[in-house]
């Protein structure tokens, strides 16, 4: 496999992904809990977001098809589920808000942040366009790489200090609600494309 292959596979999975984005929302999360349990969901995430990608990348078209379920339903349930956590939070106040919160690796950090409908369908066309190599390359590469920045954001809630950290928490609550909101537009757009 050469070196252009492997990086027309490596650079739009690591786009679907968008680490830098979900690093703000990790953040907001994150700031009033400890090293151990930062570190404990970064390793959820991780590898909850690797096993469904090894699960699209094997059989991801017959699961689907045989569920009859579409990459737009993920992204609409996805959505779904995003806009619920990120409203609970933006209304909640800070007695009644998660606190820690140790409760975000699987869902949704690793599904759908990490591993959403976007890097799914990536991960689906490049197994199409370029292979299993290179696709399995380049999904551990960027895995790798969401560990290293992940795992380094703690040095920016020292940056911004507690008082910031708070403030982020909420600014990435409605961020996350807004990212919601475009999964569940994308995925109705689509599926109403279809019916024409």
């Amino acid at each position: 496999m050469n070196l252009e292959l492997f990086f027309l596979s490596f650079i739009p999975l690591f786009v679907a992904i968008d680490i830098i984005g979900t690093v703000p929302i990790f953040l907001g999360y994150t700031h009033d809990i400890s090293e151990f349990q930062r570190k404990k969901l970064i390793a959820e995430a991780i590898l909850a977001a690797f096993l469904v990608a090894n699960l699209f990348l094997i059989g991801g078209n017959i699961v689907l098809g045989f569920m009859g379920i579409t990459i737009d339903d993920f992204r609409i349930a996805g959505g779904i589920i995003l806009l619920i956590l990120s409203i609970n939070d933006i209304i909640a106040n800070s007695e009644s808000r998660r606190k820690p919160a140790t409760d975000i690796g699987i869902v949704p950090l690793g599904i759908p942040l990490i591993m959403g409908p976007a890097a799914l369908t990536t991960i689906l066309v490049l197994v199409h366009n370029y292979g299993y190599l290179a696709t399995i390359l380049s999904m551990v590469l960027n895995f790798l790489i969401v560990w290293v920045i992940l795992a380094n954001a703690r040095w920016l809630i020292k940056l911004i200090g507690d008082g910031g950290a708070k403030a982020f928490a909420k600014i990435a609550s409605l961020f996350l609600a807004a990212i919601a909101v475009m999964m569940i537009r994308v995925g109705i757009t689509h599926v109403m494309a279809h019916l024409k």
